[in-house]
C-alpha cells in the first residue's frame, strides 16, 4: 500500500493506494468515526461489482452500513438526485460527525460531497472512487457540485474529503471506454507542468489501457501526487496555481454543454479534445510550437480518444461552442481566463483572448 497525504493543515488528508484495499477498507475507516455506523451511497453500475464488498468490510469492524444506489450517469448529478440524497442522509439520521461513503465515479463522488457539505451545515465523507478518472483526479481536492442547465459544476462547494481509498483492481471490471476517458485526465498532469511524465504517458499509455498493472499503479501514484501538491498549494484557486489542473476544461465543457452532458461525450472524452483544442488554440497564436500541438493530437488519437471536434462528433459553429463558455465558473471580470500553453509541460494562464477570438479559431476547427 502507499500512502500520500494532502497537506492542508489540520484539513489534511490521507490517500491510501493498493489493489484489494476495499475488502479492507474498514480498518481504515473504523478510526474516524465517532460512532459505529456510516452511510454509503454508490450508483446501479457499480453497486453490483462492489457495494457487498465494502459493506462485508465495513460490517467486519462492527460498524453498521446502510446504502443508497442511484442511477448510474450524470442524470444523478443534478438538483434531482441531491434533493433524493439530501432527503435520504437526513431519513437515515445522518449526523455532523458521521463520514458518508462516496463509492463509485465522479458523478457519485462529487453528488456525495456536495451533499456531505451542505446537510447540517457539513458532515464528513470518504471517497472510494472506483474509476480511473475519480482515481487520478475528482477524487482528491474536494471540488464538488452538480450540473444546472446552463452548464457543468455550477452549483458546488470546496469541502474535502476525510480519506481517499484507491484501490486500482476496479479498473479490472471498468468498460475501456470509460478507462480512456479517465486516462485523458493521467496525460493531462504531463502536459500541465511535466514533459518526462507526458513522454512516459506517450510510451505507456496503449500498455495502461491495456491492463498493465504496473502501468496503471505508476500513473495513478503519480497523478495523485501532482494533483496533490497543487491542492496543497493552492485549495480554493486564487492564485492561477490550481486553475491549471482546467487545462483543456474551458474547451470540453463546451463540448459536453453541446451534447447535453450526456453518454455522446464522456467528460474525459470532452477534456481530451479540449486539451488538444488548447495547443492548437496555443500554436495558432504563436504561443506553442506546432510540433508539440501535434504530439498531443497523435497520442490521444492513437489511444482512441478524441482528438477534434469531429473526433468528438461537434459539427456546433464556433460562436455557438464559445457561448457555452460564458458560464464557465473562471469567468472574472466579464473575462474568461484560458489555460493555454507555451509547449508540452508549460501550461499557464491568460486573459489575453476573448471568446470572439476563441470562436473564430473554432470555426476553422471543423475539420480533422
Amino acid at each position: 500500500m502507499e500512502r500520500l497525504t494532502v497537506e492542508l493543515g489540520n484539513r489534511s488528508y490521507p490517500i491510501l493506494i493498493g489493489d484489494g484495499l476495499l475488502g479492507e477498507v474498514g480498518r481504515h475507516v473504523a478510526p474516524l468515526l465517532k460512532r459505529p455506523r456510516t452511510m454509503i451511497v454508490t450508483d446501479a453500475h457499480v453497486a453490483p461489482h462492489y457495494l457487498d464488498r465494502v459493506s462485508a468490510a465495513l460490517a467486519a469492524e462492527g460498524i453498521t452500513v446502510s446504502s443508497l444506489v442511484l442511477p448510474a450517469g450524470e442524470s444523478s448529478k443534478s438538483w434531482t438526485g441531491l434533493a433524493r440524497l439530501t432527503e435520504w442522509l437526513i431519513g437515515e439520521g445522518v449526523e455532523r460527525s458521521d463520514h458518508v461513503v462516496a463509492l463509485g465515479g465522479g458523478v457519485i463522488g462529487d453528488l456525495v460531497g456536495f451533499a456531505c457539505s451542505i446537510v447540517k451545515r457539513g458532515c464528513a465523507f470518504i471517497q472510494l472512487p472506483t474509476t480511473l478518472l475519480a482515481q487520478v483526479d475528482s477524487s482528491v481536492g474536494g471540488k464538488t457540485a452538480i450540473n444546472v442547465a446552463a452548464g457543468k459544476n455550477l452549483i458546488g462547494a470546496f469541502h474535502q474529503p476525510a480519506l481517499v481509498v484507491i484501490d486500482p483492481a476496479t479498473l479490472a471490471t471498468l468498460p475501456r471506454r470509460e478507462l480512456g476517458a479517465g486516462y485523458a485526465e493521467v496525460v493531462k498532469y504531463g502536459l500541465i507542468d511535466d514533459g518526462d511524465f507526458f513522454a512516459w504517458c506517450e510510451a505507456n499509455g496503449a500498455a495502461l489501457l491495456a491492463g498493465d498493472a504496473a502501468a496503471r499503479a505508476h500513473a495513478i501514484a503519480h497523478s495523485v501526487a501532482a494533483k496533490a501538491r497543487i491542492v496543497a498549494a493552492d485549495e480554493r484557486e486564487t492564485q492561477d496555481i490550481r486553475a491549471l489542473l482546467n487545462l483543456g476544461h474551458s474547451f470540453g465543457h463546451a463540448l459536453e454543454a453541446e451534447t447535453g452532458y450526456s453518454d455522446r461525450l464522456l467528460h474525459g472524452e470532452a477534456v481530451a479534445a479540449g486539451m488538444v483544442l488548447a495547443h492548437q488554440f496555443s500554436a495558432a497564436n504563436g504561443l506553442c510550437p506546432a510540433e508539440d500541438a501535434a504530439r498531443v493530437r497523435d497520442h490521444l488519437a492513437s489511444v482512441d480518444l478524441p482528438h477534434s471536434l469531429a473526433s468528438a462528433g461537434i459539427n456546433t459553429g464556433g460562436a455557438d461552442l464559445a457561448a457555452h463558455m460564458t458560464h464557465d465558473k473562471k469567468m472574472r471580470g466579464g473575462k474568461l481566463p484560458l489555460i493555454l500553453t507555451r509547449g508540452i509541460g508549460q501550461s499557464f494562464v491568460t486573459e489575453d483572448y476573448g471568446l470572439d477570438a476563441v470562436a473564430v479559431f473554432l470555426d476553422g476547427q471543423q475539420t480533422g
